[in-house]
């Protein structure tokens, strides 16, 4: 009979235990047990299920946890010593409950329920390196999570570890560790780079958030429509919104020379914009202005903050492009007011948010029949219900969605934001991936820096079959918007590019990414499923498909033709053979 090989795999192990607890038992017995039951109940199991952790076993007042992830890991850590002590508050130490942590990243052999390895018996070592309340991560852990927690740690050296053969260098994580979406540093590109932060709303009524942001974006589409120049998206240059910001701090994280942050202020009939360009390697200001107008005029204020912009970075300007950049989207105020009040609802990502979107885009086009944008974003508001799983709100959802998305296509033939929103409904919704991709190379040709089309041509290649392009694209969108909050999706995008080109490893590292910044995304549980599932990792695929059944119970097979619109035979069956492997019930 052959002997059975032990099952091995690469984990982070985090190894947790109360400080001082003989001493806290000496003191009120009954009161350490029902303080240790707590801490277990309301704070280490959710936060370690919230961060796709498994409780391997609790050891009297210790706990051993396992993670596919170092990133996981390290963050999960962090979050409990931050609950313990927003918990403890002014208790005197004798009192408070302190935990030390340990955490390694190595081989593991399972035996049942259990595992051990040099990777446990490392984190039981670091642990007892911990400071209490502290955090002390071995050096491959700290490697690994480098780019993705800014670490606030001190380096212990080389550490001699009781029964450990070879030494382990250590780090110990200091009070200012934190998540961070994005910290290896961007080079600049090859020409003038820029980002245009939210302007502040000085109108004394925060409901007119939507009319700065609206103006914002508008300048955003113009810059960007000038192809000597690289702009960063709006999804990134908005994540600042509300924060006060280093100008030079920004310009690192963006990757960019340039910062235009401004205000506006609307009162009655009038308006006034104030902007100031700064050079974000020296934080010099370029140049600052106020313009003012009536409210008929915005288009035209907005045109002069373009054009002082392109001025002060390139005196040499080209007017054929500078033209380019110009133009009305509608002849409407309200119709333009609408728009901007559908476009703040479609930013919540909320199914509320959504129907209001609608709502607006609707009420655009009944004052403006000929406003491409507002069937663009009509159309593309279709598209996000169905990716978030909400209902229909009409019948004929799809022929409205075509009827949407042809109107756009064919009144915005030279604005490359409609023929994006028009590509991706017709593609993903409808199914029609010939006319959504045809849509979509055509807008990044009239708009090389527009990161939205690059990253839904990015889906829609996927679909296609076509990885190479996939990626590519992909990877421009993510220069382009490098703090964008929807990294999760261009991340499970590049998970479909790596799955349907036959790389299963690559693309479970792809969706892990994903999962770890959005773990309720359907389809990148269920890539990350049936590519684990396809490498023999039968753990993180199960894991991966609960939490899609969780998100989706009544899934079958069928989904998949619904939710990955993919071409290709052979792509649709290796996905859904990787979600049988993982133990998704056959149709």
């Amino acid at each position: 009979m052959a002997e059975t090989r032990p099952v091995r795999r690469l984990a982070a192990i985090l190894v947790g235990d109360v400080v001082g607890y003989s001493r806290l038992m000496e003191a009120d017995e009954a009161q350490a047990l029902a303080a240790l039951r707590d801490l277990r109940a309301q704070t280490l199991e959710p936060l370690i299920e919230s961060h796709s952790g498994r409780l391997v076993k609790t050891m009297g007042d210790g706990v051993l946890v396992e993670f596919a992830s170092a990133v996981n890991a390290v963050a999960c850590a962090l979050a409990i010593q931050a609950r313990m002590a927003e918990a403890s508050g002014p208790l005197t130490e004798e009192k408070r409950i302190l935990l030390r942590i340990g955490i390694s990243l190595g081989d593991v052999v399972e035996d049942g329920s259990d595992i051990y390895g040099d990777g446990v018996n490392i984190a039981t070592r670091l642990e007892a390196l911990s400071p209490p309340g502290g955090v002390c991560i071995a050096a491959n852990v700290h490697e690994a999570v480098g780019g993705k927690i800014n670490l606030a740690a001190e380096d212990l050296g080389e550490c001699h570890l009781k029964n450990i053969a070879r030494p382990v260098r250590a780090y110990v994580l200091r009070d200012g560790a934190r998540i961070r979406p994005q910290a290896q540093p961007l080079l600049l590109p090859d020409k003038p780079s820029i980002a245009v932060l939210a302007f502040e709303n000085l109108s004394g009524e925060p409901e007119q958030d939507y009319f700065a942001d609206g103006i914002v974006e508008e300048i955003i589409t113009a810059l960007s429509r000038i192809k000597w120049l690289f702009v960063i998206a709006r999804n990134s240059s908005f994540a600042y919104k509300g924060r006060m910001v280093d100008v030079k701090q920004v310009g690192r994280e963006l990757g960019v020379r340039y910062v235009l942050e401004g205000s506006v202020r609307k009162s009655g009939s009038r308006m006034r914009i104030n902007g100031q360009l700064i050079d974000a390697s020296t934080g010099i200001q370029i140049w600052a202005d106020r313009f003012e107008g009536a409210l008929a005029d915005i288009f035209d204020l907005q045109d002069q903050v373009t054009m002082r912009v392109v001025g002060a970075i390139s005196p040499k300007l080209e007017e054929a492009e500078i033209e380019r950049a110009k133009g009305k989207p509608t002849d409407s105020l309200d119709a333009y007011q609408c728009h901007m009040r559908g476009m703040a609802a479609f930013y919540q990502l909320t199914e509320e948010g959504s129907r209001e979107a609608l709502i607006q885009f609707y009420r655009a086009i009944d004052i403006d029949p000929n406003f491409a944008s507002a069937f663009g974003m009509a159309a593309r508001a279709y598209a996000q219900r169905k990716a978030f799983g909400w209902p229909q709100t009409r019948a004929d959802e799809g022929d409205e969605v075509e009827r949407l998305a042809r109107r756009a296509a064919m009144l915005g033939k030279d604005d490359a934001v409609t023929l994006t929103m028009a590509g991706i409904a017709l593609a993903y919704t409808i199914g029609d991936l010939d006319s959504g991709d045809s849509l979509i190379n055509r807008a990044l040709t009239l708009n090389p820096n527009l990161a939205s089309a690059w990253f839904f041509s990015g889906w829609v290649k996927v679909w296609l079959g076509d990885s190479a392009t996939a990626i590519d694209h992909l990877s421009r969108a993510m220069r382009l918007s490098p703090q964008d909050p929807n990294m999760y999706n261009m991340h499970a995008a590049t998970a479909g590019a790596h799955f349907v080109a036959g790389r299963y490893d690559q693309a479970m590292s792809s969706a892990t990414m994903a999962v770890e910044n959005q773990p309720n995304y359907a389809l990148a549980n269920s890539l990350l499923a049936a590519s684990a599932a396809h490498c023999g990792h039968a753990s993180i695929a199960r894991r991966a498909l609960d939490r899609l059944l969780q998100l989706e119970p009544d899934l079958h097979i069928s989904w998949l033709t619904d939710m990955f619109p993919l071409r290709r035979a052979e792509d649709i069956a290796s996905l859904a053979e990787g979600l049988r492997k993982a133990g998704l019930q056959s149709d």
